[in-house]
């Protein structure tokens, strides 16, 4: 183990006690040594006493990023089988196998494996190494994944923004096996097409699982419009719903023949259903004017607000949508409503939509809190893990 030594500013102790992860610059007090980036390094008090084993990252605010609080942990390839392996275990006991093929099987902080982030779509694992730990245990990671898994396929997607601060390039490449010229997984008796080399995320949206499952009893004869609908995952569930219609908007056209492909592997190309490669706000706005209305609206964006900087203009552009959206809403039809920014806490979100529904003068109940499926979990002394969070509102006379 590094015999590299991080003292942390006394008054920054706190946080560490109560187990959080993150280790920012201005906590600490002097580091004595010199690591590399990604090397484990030794947190103590002022007094010398141990805090935590953490992860090196000279370049962001985010210093360094907890491994281990038990001291006597020694941060090796052992140590990483060990903690992989209690991940999948957790994913076995929680998540129903029959139901899908594709599911996260490392969460970040949560798995106690700050930045990486592991999804399985069948036998292909799709990697993201979020930050200098994971980068330098790059090849331990990728040889135990395929050990304890027995995946033929791990694609590494270290493409996200988050790594500029972390002073690492992007990165996308196939590190062991070959992929296959397509792939799909199933989801509740649904098929979709992944694309795990340039697709939002990982490729799929995973963590959104459950939620599709909701919508599916709810929209039974049903107008439904699925506005930011990616690959269609929504879209397909509201047609397995028997929704009457479906219209579904995204602005990538890349997104859009992923949806077409869906809709049609899973039969309802005859059913109606419209896919429209638009500006969702400015469709939005066509729609109000020409006095549409839907039954049920799925409101699912991308993160507006990547960091805290960012968040006084993700307000507005959650309020803006969910005002819109509010006014195309039919009365008692429902709104299923999203924001995966985890600078936006559930708090301030529920904020912005009751703003949205006062400006739009819609009286709305939550029938239901939303949040990410069970291989998403979040540790409660991480609560930037809860990154997902939504709201089913239903418009009702005032």
């Amino acid at each position: 183990m590094s015999d590299i030594r991080v003292v942390v500013a006394p008054e920054r102790e706190k946080a560490l006690q109560r187990h959080h992860p993150w280790l920012f610059a201005q906590a600490i007090r002097s580091v004595h040594g010199k690591p590399r980036p990604g090397e484990t390094v030794r947190l103590e008090d002022a007094g010398g006493r141990f805090l935590a084993w953490a992860a090196w990252s000279p370049e962001s605010r985010i210093r360094a990023r907890v491994w281990s609080w038990q001291e006597a942990d020694w941060v090796d390839e052992e140590w990483f089988r060990r903690r992989i392996q209690q991940a999948l275990d957790f994913r076995r006991n929680w998540m129903d196998a029959h139901a899908t093929n594709a599911v996260r099987l490392i969460h970040g902080e949560a798995d106690g494996l700050p930045g990486l982030v592991v999804d399985r779509y069948g036998n292909v694992l799709v990697v993201q190494l979020l930050s200098t730990g994971p980068e330098f245990w790059r090849d331990t990671l990728v040889k135990l994944l395929v050990e304890l898994t027995g995946a033929t396929v791990v694609q590494e997607r270290s493409d996200a923004e988050v790594r500029k601060l972390e002073g690492l390039e992007p990165v996308g490449q196939t590190l062991h096996g070959t992929l296959p010229p397509e792939l799909w997984v199933e989801e509740h008796g649904l098929r979709f097409a992944v694309d795990v080399e340039h697709g939002q995320k990982t490729g799929f949206f995973l963590d959104q699982r459950d939620n599709r499952a909701l919508l599916r009893t709810l929209v039974a004869g049903d107008r439904v419009l699925d506005a930011f609908c990616f690959s269609g995952g929504f879209t397909c569930a509201a047609l397995a719903g028997e929704a009457s219609s479906v219209m579904a908007v995204d602005s990538s056209a890349r997104a859009m023949d992923l949806a077409r492909r869906n809709v049609e592997a899973n039969g309802f190309s005859q059913r109606s259903v419209m896919l429209a490669e638009a500006d969702v706000f400015s469709l939005f706005r066509e729609l109000r004017d020409r006095g549409q209305q839907f039954d049920t609206i799925i409101l699912d964006p991308p993160k507006f607000a990547p960091t805290h900087r960012h968040v006084e203009r993700a307000s507005r552009a959650y309020k803006d949508a969910n005002l819109l959206a509010l006014k195309l809403l039919s009365p008692g039809g429902k709104l299923m409503t999203f924001s995966c920014s985890g600078a936006v806490g559930p708090e301030l979100f529920r904020k912005i939509v009751a703003g949205a529904a006062q400006d739009a003068g819609a009286s709305t109940r939550i029938i239901r809190e939303l949040s990410a499926a069970p291989d998403h979990a979040a540790s409660l002394t991480f609560p930037e893990g809860l990154y997902l969070k939504g709201l089913l509102l239903q418009r009702v006379e005032a």
